[in-house]
């Protein structure tokens, strides 16, 4: 069982910053592309940042700029580095990986969420 564990939420002010993290454990073969959701309130869950194991990076468009994905040196943790943070970044934000068990069976494991509160 893989789990993934995220931090680093939490409320701040517009133009400030957070920074999120996530580590996946359990019984695994390797981490392969890891990133981060979001889902606001009312809105389907959404892409902002994926990065592969060899470091390729990927940003949803309302985010080029402000925020920055990265992953450890450790290969099972992710972080996503949040500057001039807006209002409309206000959400739940959830860490993702795609992961390969030891019988080589791929699946998406997703963590629990972290709350993101952006005040104007």
């Amino acid at each position: 069982q893989v789990q993934l564990m995220e931090s680093g939420g939490g409320l701040v002010q517009a133009g400030g910053s957070l920074r999120l993290s996530c580590a996946a454990s359990g019984s695994m073969w390797s981490v392969n592309s890891m990133g981060w959701y979001r889902q606001a309130p009312g809105k389907q869950r959404e892409l902002v940042a994926t990065i592969t194991s060899g470091g390729t990076t990927n940003y949803a468009d309302a985010v080029k700029g402000r925020l920055t994905i990265s992953r450890g040196n450790a290969k099972n943790t992710v972080s996503l580095q949040m500057n001039n943070l807006k209002p409309e970044d206000t959400a739940v934000y959830y860490c993702n990986a795609y992961v390969r068990t030891w019988s080589f069976e791929t699946f998406d494991a997703w963590g629990q969420g972290t709350l993101v509160t952006v005040s104007s």
